[in-house]
């Protein structure tokens, strides 16, 4: 069983996530958002990443120029600067709807903004930073110096003047709709103290500018952060503003209240002073009908408007909700089509030349279920294809070289374990290429659906994970932060997971399996090196203890069982994917070199089926994803050969029931 992962930030895999710029190469850094969480980024002046991305946030100091790229309208804004080092958990609870859970964009700066700019489409800004992009859609958030002049210079072309911003010529007019007549200076002064937060501008102007900049501001650094909102952001922010005003115009229609609470004289309230002066200019108008308007009454009527104008956006959202639900499922159902009819034109295409033998051979496997015998096949469940991470879940019948699709999963998941439990298929941990995961799911043959399952007590990803009475245990793993020596087992009979007794060092992205009623765990990352030694757990003692060490070091390996004997398969050794294997024997407490594979595997995922191991997929290094299969036999050595089923993968799971 595969139990491979995303090992530290010095590790191959690194390069999904960041360039790895040293400090003084670093000219900028570009954050991320959506259309949820812009207007927090902005209105709280904080910006924030995924934990994997500290390894480089950290080193952004006050000063170095930041922009925001929105991935719901795949648009670049800017231009802001850092207001503080970058650090982890500024706002342990940001971006959460009830601060109830952590923050999952932990990597924190506090920002300002410089330069108030139109944002950049896509292709507009594309070309300069054209080296980052690692595939179509993604690219890597570090800019060096060159990137970042030219997009400061870019972004500097498109700077919104203060006086004919839109968005501020909008906010002063809702403004002025509600301004005050002539006032004392000390009346000024105590309506000026109860503005709300959102009409103060942030005009700190006295962080350090970076060296790579060569913008001139003045003015429009003191612009306000909310006017970088989407206009409906602002124009909903008018309205509860409106609304509030509209309340406060009511309750000073009633002048002996008022007197009360301020304790003074009847003395003419502030709509009062209006309607004076809007009395006097009917008058010199002849509309004397117009005097003996109901101010109270206007202002209910205008409250009632907006109270039903706010019942309406309420019942929009829902609506939205609901589609999006739908849309969501339809998503997941196109999906699971999708690689059906992959499957299906693979075959197709594999007959573009065969002889007959083969065309009768590869039609029966295409369409004669019947034939394929479940106990020869292989379980293989997310990863990444070099495009796109991924949810589906899929039968791979290595004798045939054809793959069955079945339901995907609920999310896709990479870096994932699967062990067999209760008839059924338990996937828990891993993540998405940019969050980790604390959710669990269930698969049942019987019915082929998937089931949540209750989540374990941390997210990570790289663990491990094997059955021993009659329960599951989840070892190891990191959350790109940390790496852990958790161990953690699931008890069905309280439905949670319990911490048990920990592993004797972290091990990030290691391999472990259960043989004879004993959990071996080998090999992994520690958090500053990758470890060769290996460990067990016997219920019996209810302790971990050393075991012989491996011969040599790994991480991201895989780990199989065969013949009553382990074997460790490919990974990765601190410097390289290596081919190497080899085999511990229980009763001799000791490793031996085992025949290398034709290829070094990294990320791969492994099985053993009928006294053969499969080994599928993986990298041969950070740059060369690979689509073949390797075979091992007792006696007839490694044999690798290309699958017209398996295209590239790396980071899935698999497993042989």
């Amino acid at each position: 069983m595969e139990k491979g992962g995303r090992v530290s930030s010095n590790l191959a895999i690194d390069n999904m996530y960041a360039r790895n710029l040293k400090k003084s190469q670093l000219g900028g850094v570009i954050f991320v958002c959506t259309n949820n969480t812009i207007r927090e980024c902005l209105s709280k002046q904080l910006f924030g990443l995924p934990g994997q991305h500290f390894s480089y946030v950290k080193n952004v100091d006050p000063g170095l120029p930041l922009f925001l790229f929105n991935y719901s309208d795949r648009k670049l804004y800017g231009i802001y600067e850092a207001a503080s080092s970058g650090q982890m958990n500024i706002n342990p609870y940001g971006w959460t709807s009830d601060g109830a859970q952590r923050t999952p964009y932990p990597s924190q700066v506090q920002i300002h903004v410089r330069l108030q700019c139109q944002p950049l489409r896509e292709e507009q800004f594309k070309p300069i930073i054209a080296d980052n992009y690692y595939n179509h859609n993604h690219f890597w958030f570090e800019l060096d110096h060159v990137q970042t002049s030219k997009l400061m210079s870019l972004l500097a072309s498109l700077a919104v003047s203060p006086g004919t911003c839109v968005l501020t010529q909008k906010i002063e007019k809702w403004r002025n709709m509600f301004q005050p007549g002539p006032l004392s200076k000390s009346r000024e002064e105590d309506e000026g103290d109860n503005l709300p937060a959102s009409e103060i501008d942030h005009t700190d102007n006295s962080s350090t500018k970076s060296d790579s900049t060569h913008i001139a501001s003045s003015d429009v650094d003191n612009q306000p952060v909310k006017d970088q909102l989407g206009v409906t952001a602002v124009e909903q922010e008018e309205k509860e503003l409106i609304f509030k005003k509209l309340q406060e115009l009511a309750l000073r229609s009633e002048p002996q209240a008022s007197s009360v609470r301020d304790g003074t004289e009847d003395s003419p309230p502030l709509h009062d002073m209006h309607l004076e002066e809007k009395a006097s200019a009917e008058a010199q108008m002849g509309s004397e009908e117009k005097n003996d308007v109901n101010p109270c009454t206007f202002c209910q009527s205008t409250i009632a408007q907006l109270a039903k104008g706010m019942e309406e956006l309420k019942a929009f959202r829902t609506e939205q909700t609901l589609k999006m639900g739908y849309l969501e499922q339809k998503l997941v159902e196109a999906e699971e089509q999708i690689q059906q009819l992959k499957d299906r034109c693979m075959m197709l295409e594999s007959m573009s030349n065969p002889s007959k033998a083969d065309i009768d051979e590869t039609v029966n496997n295409l369409f004669d279920e019947e034939q394929l015998d479940p106990t020869d096949a292989i379980h293989l469940m997310g990863g990444y294809d070099g495009e796109s991470w991924l949810s589906t879940f899929s039968l791979y019948f290595p004798s045939q070289d054809v793959v069955k699709s079945l339901r995907p999963m609920s999310s896709v998941r990479s870096y994932a374990s699967v062990v067999q439990f209760h008839e059924e298929l338990y996937v828990f941990g891993g993540g998405n290429g940019q969050l980790w995961y604390d959710t669990v799911e269930s698969y049942n043959p019987a019915n082929d659906q998937w089931t949540p399952r209750p989540s374990l007590t941390g997210k990570k990803g790289s663990l491990a994970g094997a059955t021993l009475n009659d329960k599951i245990f989840a070892m190891g793993g990191g959350n790109g932060v940390e790496c852990f020596a958790d161990v953690e087992m699931l008890v069905l009979d309280i439905g949670k997971w319990i911490p048990t007794r920990s592993l004797l060092q972290k091990r990030f992205a290691l391999a472990a399996v259960e043989l004879n009623g004993v959990l071996y765990a080998t090999g992994g990352f520690d958090g500053s090196d990758y470890s060769k030694t290996a460990e067990r757990f016997d219920p019996r003692e209810h302790s971990w203890s050393r075991i012989a060490s491996m011969n040599a070091k790994r991480g991201c390996h895989s780990l199989v069982v065969l013949n009553e004997k382990l074997y460790a398969l490919g990974g990765y050794d601190g410097s390289t994917m290596v081919s190497s294997t080899e085999i511990f024997d229980p009763r001799l407490d000791s490793w031996i070199p085992g025949e290398p594979m034709n290829k070094p595997r990294g990320y791969a995922a492994a099985a053993a089926i009928k006294e053969s191991i499969y080994v599928v997929g993986g990298l041969e290094s950070d740059e060369n994803m690979i689509d073949t299969v390797e075979h091992f036999k007792q006696g007839q050595g490694w044999q690798e050969k290309k699958s017209r089923a398996i295209k590239k993968r790396c980071f899935l799971s698999a497993i042989a029931l």
